[in-house]
């Protein structure tokens, strides 16, 4: 590990002001994928700014009838709120479903939707990937691809984004509060956070240089049964190797983009009056083979259709 800076700053300004204003900067929140990256030498912060102690870790109702998620809120925490397993219960599935027990009581709401990549290629320093080394290639696509992306891939990268909570969060329509460096509060949706790779994979999201998330805001518990599904290849402590919430009409797959996908085709083809499984592979005609990953689209496929029919029967997963 490389030598590092450190401070905790009083409050938000402070915290996103000495980010924007430190090259090489990073925000400290539970670490859970920061620190394994930084150990690697595929992070290299020159400063971290523990965001630990801010005063980000309540959930409150809203006057709309959601709930706003403070976003140093752990992930054991918030799957275990009574409001959160009643009212987004598809939200406490797709959190219990990621990660393990012991990094659940330490990751964030923040971080979670912040967390990187887990291709193979990018946590091996040995080879050429364009998110740590814009321009040196992407090694999954002629390599062990399995894992990769079935939507939205490019050229330069067909990695995929790891969180569930991201995917829930999409289908639920949910919206991010944040802070800019110069003070100011701006307000972004889930789905619009993190970015296609294109030619610059490095740049992963919509965030400006030194912003914060501050919270996670939920709209009001929305009609229709809630379900999240997700195939790995083996129970616990395993990526997923695809993954489809479902909020009544309302449906994101995980595991399969660079970012959390809407599946927005299937959500027209339901209002249309499609059934679960023409509605399903709406959306995955014009998914992508890469060479080994083919199998995501009928195992997607299958799971959508499923989910879909459990959250019209009003069952959970």
């Amino acid at each position: 590990m490389r030598p590092f800076t450190y401070e905790r700053p009083a409050d938000v300004a402070a915290a996103v002001k000495a980010v924007a204003a430190t090259p090489g900067a990073k925000f400290l929140a539970g670490g859970t994928n920061l620190l394994d990256l930084m150990k690697l030498d595929i992070e290299q912060p020159t400063h971290l700014v523990d965001v630990n102690r801010l005063p980000l870790a309540g959930i409150e109702d809203t006057a709309e009838g959601g709930l706003r998620i403070g976003s140093m809120v752990t992930n054991s925490h918030l799957a275990a709120d009574a409001r959160v397993r009643s009212r987004y219960s598809v939200l406490t599935q797709a959190i219990v479903s990621g990660g393990s027990g012991q990094l659940r009581n330490k990751a964030t709401t923040g971080g979670n939707l912040l967390q990187r990549t887990r291709c193979a290629y990018f946590y091996d320093p040995s080879k050429p990937c364009n998110k740590r080394h814009p321009g040196s290639g992407c090694s999954a696509i002629d390599g062990l691809n399995r894992n990769s992306a079935i939507f939205g891939a490019s050229d330069a990268c067909i990695a995929t984004h790891p969180s569930d909570m991201a995917v829930a969060l999409t289908a639920l329509g949910a919206q991010l509060e944040t802070m800019t460096a110069d003070g100011a509060a701006r307000i972004l949706a889930v789905a619009d956070l993190h970015r296609l790779p294109g030619d610059t994979p490095h740049l992963e999201t919509n965030l400006a240089a030194g912003e914060l998330i501050t919270a996670v805001v939920l709209p009001p518990a929305p009609a229709g049964g809630q379900v999240y599904r997700k195939a790995r290849d083996r129970a616990s402590y395993a990526g997923g190797l695809a993954s489809v919430a479902v909020v009544g009409t309302q449906v994101a797959f995980g595991a399969v983009a660079h970012k959390p996908w809407r599946a927005e085709k299937t959500e027209a083809a339901l209002k249309s009056g499609a059934s679960a499984v023409e509605a399903a592979h709406a959306e995955l005609a014009g998914a992508q083979d890469n060479g080994r990953n083919g199998f995501k689209i009928a195992l997607v496929a299958r799971m959508t259709a499923d989910a879909l029919g459990q959250a019209s029967e009003g069952r959970g997963a």
